[in-house]
């Protein structure tokens, strides 16, 4: 990509107003553009970074035999009520009426959507296990709709939903997931905890949460050192929940007795359990082994992806701008020509070895293109001038190390 031809050119200054360091540096660097209070535009570098975030995430939930689905966004009334969350999520969702006063709902999540589907063409244990996915749209109405693209009111997630024919399944299951939320962050290059959690307006029963260690996290967790025992603040308060932590276990890991330590987080993964309770609810039935109708375990699990790459900013930059990794990276070289440079000679070289290229072919000072380079925060560098010649300037936007080779050589060494 010629980055003269990039839409849209970088920020001389932040957004006003602006609070958190995602919003600040993805804005600026013209990875995302806000229409309204927690409403965003992923521009076209921010749409290449949670592409690549929502490809991890499909190659994990691939090798456990998920399959991807795209579900609707607007609900009628009847489906929520079925559970009673027309009601009970009301605070959550929202709700509007047609030109002929029929209720529907904008989609903040789909059990309810999935269940309904799923009893259209089950019918006995041998259609199950299910499990299915979906990237979409949510709409929450959410009261504190900041922090950048961490906190919105529109927002991209992956929800996966599941069916199984017993407890002992669906544990099981429960457990890939977790395993394949795991393997994606780490993936994605991720310090993160899996957290016991409350279900809010999911479930009553304990949840897990991934939960990515931040400076400016919302959520604080509580963790031991030497296990991997982690759970949420609100299993360590008293009245939160039914059966809170014990206060010993406040300071020592009930789990191998090692010193518990606590940190702020952000949330980017849940997954929940929700036993035969929606089933009933929705009439689901299925016919065992043994020719009875049961009610099948059903789960639930999301990943925000526009949140994980704000996530990744708040934990990954510098005072200068962004630093990606390659994995999630919206290019995996930024090449720079100065005067007297062999920019287009090196472009279509890397472009032939398929690497996705940031060519700088701007009539801009060296300064402003240094500048713009560190904000974007590509994690490869190429200086490409007079000086260099016939070899290029490579440096590290993480470490700052810079090394002088040909590209012949860079390749090499890359492979």
């Amino acid at each position: 990509m010629r980055q003269s031809q990039l839409f849209p050119k970088t920020r001389r200054e932040p957004p006003k107003g602006a609070e958190s360091v995602n919003h600040k540096l993805l804005v600026q660097a013209g990875f995302i553009d806000q229409l309204m209070t927690g409403s965003w535009t992923l521009l076209p570098m921010g749409q290449k970074v949670v592409t690549k975030v929502s490809n991890i995430i499909r190659e994990e939930l691939g090798n456990i035999s998920c399959q991807e689905i795209l579900m609707p966004l607007l609900h009628p009334k009847s489906i929520w009520n079925e559970t009673g969350r027309w009601d009970s999520a009301s605070e959550v969702m929202y709700q509007l009426k047609d030109a002929r006063n029929k209720d529907y709902a904008l989609s903040f999540t789909h059990e309810e959507i999935f269940l309904d589907l799923s009893r259209k063409y089950i019918n006995s244990y041998m259609d199950l296990p299910l499990a299915l996915y979906h990237f979409s749209t949510k709409f929450r109405q959410e009261l504190r709709a900041k922090s950048g693209i961490l906190r919105g009111r529109e927002f991209l997630m992956k929800d996966l939903y599941s069916l199984h024919e017993d407890g002992e399944d669906f544990s099981n299951f429960y457990e890939q997931v977790k395993e394949a939320y795991a393997n994606s962050f780490k993936r994605m290059g991720f310090e993160f905890k899996i957290t016991e959690a409350g279900g809010g307006v999911f479930t009553d029963n304990i949840t897990h949460e991934f939960q990515v260690l931040a400076d400016g996290g919302e959520d604080l967790v509580y963790f031991c050192e030497g296990c991997e025992w982690a759970v949420n603040k609100e299993m360590f308060d008293d009245d939160s929940v039914k059966n809170p932590l014990p206060e010993t276990a406040k300071k020592v890991c009930p789990e191998c007795g090692g010193r518990v330590k606590s940190a702020r987080s952000i949330e980017v993964g849940n997954i929940f359990s929700f036993g035969t309770y929606y089933s009933e609810k929705m009439g689901i039935k299925v016919t065992d082994k043994n020719g009875r109708k049961i009610y099948p375990y059903f789960g639930s699990y999301g990943i925000g992806t526009t949140r994980v790459m704000g996530t990744w900013v708040e934990v990954s930059h510098d005072a200068r701008g962004i630093i990606w990794n390659e994995a999630i990276s919206p290019f995996g070289v930024h090449l720079v020509e100065l005067p007297g440079g062999k920019g287009e000679e090196i472009y279509g070289k890397l472009r032939g070895e398929g690497i996705d290229v940031l060519w700088d072919d701007r009539g801009v000072s060296a300064g402003e293109k240094f500048a713009d380079a560190d904000l974007i925060g590509i994690p490869v560098r190429m200086v490409s001038s007079a000086k260099t010649g016939t070899k290029i300037e490579v440096k590290a936007r993480g470490s700052g190390k810079v090394e002088t080779l040909t590209v012949s050589e860079w390749l090499r060494k890359r492979k």
